[in-house]
């Protein structure tokens, strides 16, 4: 395995002769419904988070139930991309596309017509899966269609229309809660699918791969998924449960048994799921962890910003989910413009360094924001934020590939969206049990000097949740004038603290990266 870092993308492997369809109209029809698809996958993830609210107001569930309805969809989706990748080697990436297709609509459709918030997060985990199989197969099915100049399109685009679909989910969420309420957020979801169904059949299916194939790893699937579960479960259910509560403490111990016994099993495998000599490469383990620093310092951000933005600054969701979108262009424009930098003859290391900063100068720099909050005072975070995100979002993956040798490409590509992902559902879990904590640990005491509050556990719970007018409605008519400005300070103060902790988290990622970085130089 070579450990130089090459200042470009890594290159394009070359097709079968028959990957390219011999039809130009299928082949754009196959574009268009992976497209579509990818689409929707990320606005989903962003636009979740505009709805929380009024999800709380409808259906309840608490802070902790609400945290699932993000986190159910973050951990499904990270725990099954390696394994539809897998499985659509032996079974069609055509097929294995549809299937996840279907699922993430059935999921979205479950979730429209959710009853209570314990159908919700399970429907939003089905959809989770689903959408795991749409970027793992669709990637898979871009890959064996096209070939050459037309492979490198169909790749542009499809990283751009993830980033339209980061950008778009806030915005569109926000007017369909404030128009129509939450639930039409998922029902527009399952209609885009449904499209997409339909338009399987023109999808030039990738072919099983036959005896050549590898035996699908069950038993480290099954590790795998129950270890990342078990330490979601312990991370999130910390604070409602205790940090040194038995259940929390057997939750850790039990995703570490188990993690544990999936690297021994991986290391026995002849065809494994995960190749743990990935693991020991450092410059490679250093270019992972980027993404990493980006889920603490921009994803936490995208998924419960919009919530401080109605709970402390009073926006509408509308108007919450168009503050966003300061957060989200770059990550639309960003991997253009680092892909045009690096050709250009910029040192990629210079681009993901710049990235890095971009991600602690914009988490620190919200700490502008508050109750008379200004757009214009922290657009300039928002948009560093973003940038962090976007620079290294496509960039990254070009340079990691193209330190493995070709015959690895698929599984090197397969850990580093697993760490993108994975660290996407923890950080999202830590960020809230974090801000949780903070919320009603501040909370109760800015209430224990108010007389005739009803329940002010109860008050700092559903302020917790994000939910203003669910919070004042338990304190009681007559101290709900008085309540509101306490909450909304404890929220307020407990998001600062939290931006802290991101910032700190992202140095200190950037710290570990620098080491592995000349680690991997001093290898070579």
């Amino acid at each position: 395995m070579t450990s130089e870092l090459t200042t470009s993308d890594a290159t394009t492997p070359t097709s079968p002769p028959d990957a390219t369809p011999s039809d130009p109209r299928r082949g754009n029809l196959t574009l268009g419904a992976v497209l579509l698809a990818v689409l929707v996958v990320p606005m989903s993830i962003s636009g979740t988070a505009v709805a929380l609210p009024a999800i709380s107001s409808d259906i309840g569930g608490g802070a902790s139930g609400q945290q699932w309805v993000v986190n159910a969809f973050n951990l499904s989706f990270a725990c099954f991309t390696l394994v539809w990748g897998s499985l659509s080697d032996r079974f069609g990436r055509g097929r294995l596309f549809a299937a996840g297709a279907a699922t993430f609509a059935v999921g979205s459709v479950t979730s429209a017509l959710a009853p209570n918030i314990v159908v919700l997060d399970v429907a939003r985990g089905v959809a989770g899966l689903g959408g795991a199989a749409i970027f793992s197969c669709g990637a898979a099915i871009l890959s064996s269609a096209f070939d050459g100049p037309a492979r490198l399109r169909a790749f542009a685009l499809f990283g751009t229309t993830a980033g339209i679909g980061v950008a778009l989910g806030p915005t569109l969420s926000g007017l369909l809660v404030d128009t129509a309420g939450w639930r039409p957020i998922f029902a527009v979801q399952a209609a885009v699918l449904l499209v997409v169904l339909a338009a399987t059949p023109v999808i030039g299916l990738a072919r099983p791969a036959g005896e050549g194939a590898a035996k699908f790893d069950l038993l480290g699937t099954v590790l795998l998924v129950l270890g990342l579960l078990a330490a979601m479960v312990g991370i999130v259910q910390g604070e409602p449960w205790g940090w040194g509560s038995p259940a929390v403490v057997a939750s850790f111990v039990l995703a570490v048994a188990l993690l544990v016994a999936f690297a021994r099993v991986e290391s026995r495998r002849p065809a494994p799921l995960l190749d743990l000599e990935l693991l020991t490469h450092a410059r490679f383990m250093a270019l992972c962890l980027v993404p990493v620093a980006a889920s603490f310092g921009f994803v936490t951000l995208l998924t419960y910003f919009p919530t401080f933005l109605q709970f402390v600054a009073g926006q509408s969701s509308a108007k919450a989910g168009l503050v966003i979108v300061l957060l989200t262009i770059p990550v639309v424009v960003g991997p253009l413009a680092a892909g045009r930098a690096v050709g250009a003859g910029v040192n990629p290391l210079v681009v993901i360094w710049i990235s890095l900063g971009a991600l602690v100068a914009g988490d620190l720099g919200l700490l502008l924001a508050g109750p008379d909050t200004v757009v214009a005072v922290i657009a300039v975070p928002l948009l560093l934020a973003g940038c962090g995100m976007g620079l290294s979002a496509g960039l990254v993956d070009g340079q990691a590939l193209a330190l493995v040798p070709e015959e690895k490409a698929g599984m090197a590509a397969g850990v580093v969206n697993t760490m993108r992902l994975g660290s996407e559902a923890i950080a999202v879990a830590v960020y809230a049990a974090l801000l949780t904590g903070l919320v009603t640990r501040r909370g109760e005491e800015a209430l224990a000097g108010v007389d005739g509050v009803g329940n002010a556990a109860d008050v700092v719970g559903k302020a917790a949740s994000g939910d203003l007018e669910q919070a004042l409605a338990a304190a009681g008519p007559d101290v709900r004038e008085q309540v509101a400005p306490l909450v909304i300070d404890a929220y307020n103060s407990a998001f600062h603290t939290t931006l802290v902790v991101l910032a700190v988290v992202v140095a200190g990622l950037s710290g570990v990266i620098a080491v592995l970085l000349r680690r991997g130089a001093s290898a070579r």
